[in-house]
């Protein structure tokens, strides 16, 4: 038959039968999971696995009462794994015609000096700074960048190197091809345009970014003490429907990305921007809820988010952190299987993030106490993890509750 063979299954069940089929190597990974329009779901299978495939017993192990049956895709999509390796392999070809034409030979080096991931903005090309580094490149000169965003599908190129200590956290970009570096970066129907010589943007902050657009802060003042391009601003204005946000940030580049983008989404008349350090915010007492996103610590902003919280009834504090789980001695651990190994790991950065966060809790309402003079009393409402920073470090938010007593 024409097509690539699927596996339509119930959507709440989908994850289940992946999971089934991938574990017996019958799940074709370098075609995407496809929604279909009547709420099911379509499984890409390997050709090689479908006469193994016994239907009834396949729902009987996983999900007895969702569909099951194979139907074939017109036009199933790639993978990202797969895309990426095609695209590598067109970047290759590539390269190894333009050397050619310099008389330089193809060799093993190269194939690990060239670009194995990258950013993506749009029609830009973000390059990592490990990659075409050797002699051979300089030879070629500006032609090699035309090589390489042809290969790579991108019209700009440019090319990261460090974060640098301004202070700002501003980072090192160099632009290699292209008139401008002005990009725009779409999430969850919100627009962000930046600068990427000037400013970052974190993907991995769009679980937060989902969490806070499903607030309901109609009737709410909020501040975002550290607003950047205005990551978490622009959901609390767009999605969560704030009356009023305070943005602070102290970074011009970023402030410049920050107003355009509130023009952009056309809530800037809800949104007052405050430039400069915000321990010298000339606020107090306005805020039902104050958001402190910044890592690795917020903590520098706590007396600043205490002073800003409505004294009478006071309100949210959503607390940002880098919380570092301690190594495990595994030769303590008694032999036991690897799913069993993964949940007491997953449960000791829980009780490590808990601890934190009644520390933190503890520290917050001293601060209360000190800043108004009265007993205040926080409550922990959730602890949330974004993403892992770093091997053992997982950045979380602390989403606590502060009422005056």
């Amino acid at each position: 038959m024409d097509g690539a063979p699927c596996l339509r299954v119930s959507q709440c069940q989908a994850q289940q039968f992946r999971k089934h089929l991938q574990s017996r190597g019958a799940l074709d990974l370098s075609f995407c999971l496809h929604k279909d329009c009547d709420g099911t779901v379509l499984l890409p299978l390997l050709p090689s696995c479908l006469s193994q495939l016994d239907l009834q017993s396949l729902k009987d192990r996983v999900a007895s009462n969702s569909i099951c049956e194979i139907v074939w895709s017109q036009a199933p999509q790639q993978s990202k794994r797969e895309r990426g390796r095609t695209s590598g392999s067109k970047l290759v070809k590539i390269l190894q015609e333009v050397l050619e034409s310099h008389g330089e030979r193809w060799t093993e080096d190269l194939s690990g000096d060239i670009p194995h991931s990258c950013q993506r903005h749009g029609d830009l090309v973000l390059l990592g700074d490990n990659c075409f580094s050797l002699p051979v490149w300089r030879k070629i000169g500006q032609e090699l960048w035309s090589a390489v965003a042809k290969g790579l599908g991108a019209k700009r190129l440019a090319k990261t190197s460090r974060i640098s200590r301004d202070g700002f956290r501003s980072p090192v970009v160099t632009m290699l091809l292209g008139e401008h570096s002005w990009v725009t970066h779409t999430d969850n129907g919100i627009r962000y345009e930046f600068d990427v010589t000037k400013s970052m943007f974190s993907a991995g902050n769009i679980t937060e970014k989902l969490r806070i657009a499903a607030f309901d802060c109609r009737g709410e003042t909020v501040v975002d003490l550290y607003a950047g391009i205005g990551y978490f601003t622009l959901p609390y204005l767009v999605h969560a429907g704030a009356s009023h946000v305070h943005a602070c940030e102290w970074n011009p580049d970023a402030v410049e990305a920050l107003k355009k983008n509130l023009e952009g989404n056309r809530v800037s008349d809800r949104c007052t921007v405050h430039q400069g350090d915000n321990r010298q915010l000339p606020l107090c007492d306005l805020a039902d809820r104050v958001n402190l996103g910044l890592i690795p610590s917020s903590e520098d902003g706590w007396p600043v988010a205490c002073r800003l919280l409505k004294k009478t009834n006071g309100g949210i504090l959503h607390i940002h952190q880098n919380v570092t789980s301690p190594l495990r001695d595994t030769a303590l651990i008694p032999a036991t299987n690897e799913a069993a190994q993964r949940a007491s790991g997953k449960k000791t950065d829980r009780e490590v993030w808990q601890d934190w966060a009644d520390d933190t809790a503890g520290r917050i309402a001293s601060l209360l106490e000190d800043i108004t003079g009265a007993p205040w009393i926080t409550n922990i409402q959730h602890i949330e993890r974004v993403k892992s920073y770093a091997p053992h470090v997982h950045h979380v938010v602390l989403d606590l509750e502060c009422r005056p007593l």
